[in-house]
């Protein structure tokens, strides 16, 4: 497919995506990210490994792996099946420390990345990684919001929203196509015109069951959104909470439409051998029945999955700033 053909399709998955978060706003979320998401993360994850990650050294990407784990360990222990060894009075201690450094973690790892895209000695590295960690954590320490900004919407909204505005923005100054650049107005406006569309509240209450509506308010940045703009006395869902939830809706889902959309650029495809293609099919059906079956336990068992494709991408967003400074500098 053509580069103009494709900025045309994604002006289209931009709009669709609109219309289906504005009447599905909870259930829209919850099948995009359980059908959509996984088959997302297995597919980056080995494209950027292709990529080699987009950093000088490619062993250091091992640093981003376990701050990953670390991150991971205190959500995953709350698999049901793991409940025993979450108990333990060690784990549970070692699982309460890691929770409280999650923030500092994941700062920690976008400042890493930057040297990772710039450094190349291990020596400037590992003094590098050292300021990163101290850093991030003086500012999780003393910084207002810090937890709302790094916690809950960096690896959330700025991940699906802004970065991949930053990557269309990226993509249009190098093909110089009118649709690329229309593609990304619209993208900018779409959270205006959310926001001033007018909005009938019950029509939600009566049309999203509880059931849907309590599973996606149960994703944590969700929660605090929901804990911020909560229900109305009169039992309706406030206007400014649903509003909310359809510009979350319309993030995720195009996201990732604009990620498969543009294969034939990104050739994610491509020398993918039919092993490798065979497990990441099986591991995304797979995750597919289990949300089905228990979708809280598919979404602890996803989220290192999830939460892996985040952080290995700080470099190639790193990288994507770096040349859009560039490319706007030389214009």
């Amino acid at each position: 497919m053509k580069i103009k053909s494709i900025d045309n399709l994604n002006i289209v998955l931009i709009l669709l995506s609109l219309v289906l978060a504005y009447v599905l706003p909870f259930s829209l979320f919850l099948f995009s990210y359980a059908v959509l998401g996984p088959l997302h993360y297995l597919t980056e994850i080995n494209w950027l490994n292709k990529k080699n990650y987009f950093i000088k050294e490619r062993k250091w990407i091992w640093v981003l792996v376990v701050i990953t784990a670390l991150i991971s360990i205190p959500v995953i222990m709350h698999i049901p099946f793991l409940s025993g060894i979450n108990n333990h009075p060690i784990f549970k201690n070692f699982s309460l420390t890691i929770n409280g450094l999650t923030d500092v973690f994941l700062l920690a790892a976008l400042f890493f990345a930057i040297g990772l895209v710039y450094l190349k000695k291990w020596q400037h590295l590992l003094i590098y990684l050292i300021i990163s960690i101290v850093v991030a954590k003086l500012i999780t320490k003393y910084v207002l919001f810090s937890y709302i900004l790094v916690g809950l919407f960096l690896p959330t909204i700025i991940h699906v929203y802004i970065f991949t505005l930053l990557f269309m923005i990226m993509g249009s100054l190098n093909t110089k196509n009118k649709a690329g650049w229309i593609g990304v107005i619209v993208l900018v406006i779409s959270p205006l015109l959310i926001f001033i569309a007018p909005i009938n509240s019950s029509f939600y209450t009566s049309f999203e069951s509880n059931e849907v509506v309590t599973t996606a308010r149960n994703f944590r940045f969700i929660q605090y959104l929901t804990e911020t703009y909560d229900k109305s006395a009169n039992g309706h869902f406030s206007i400014l909470s649903i509003k909310i939830q359809v510009f979350i809706a319309f993030c995720y889902t195009y996201h990732y439409l604009n990620w498969f959309s543009k294969t034939s650029i990104i050739k994610w495809h491509k020398n993918v051998s039919k092993v490798k293609l065979s497990i990441i099919l099986s591991l995304w059906l797979c995750l597919i029945v289990l949300f089905w079956y228990n979708y809280e336990t598919a979404y602890l068992a996803l989220f290192f999955l999830a939460m892996l494709h985040i952080v290995l991408e700080f470099p190639l967003n790193v990288t994507s700033i770096k040349e859009i400074v560039l490319r706007l500098k030389s214009n």
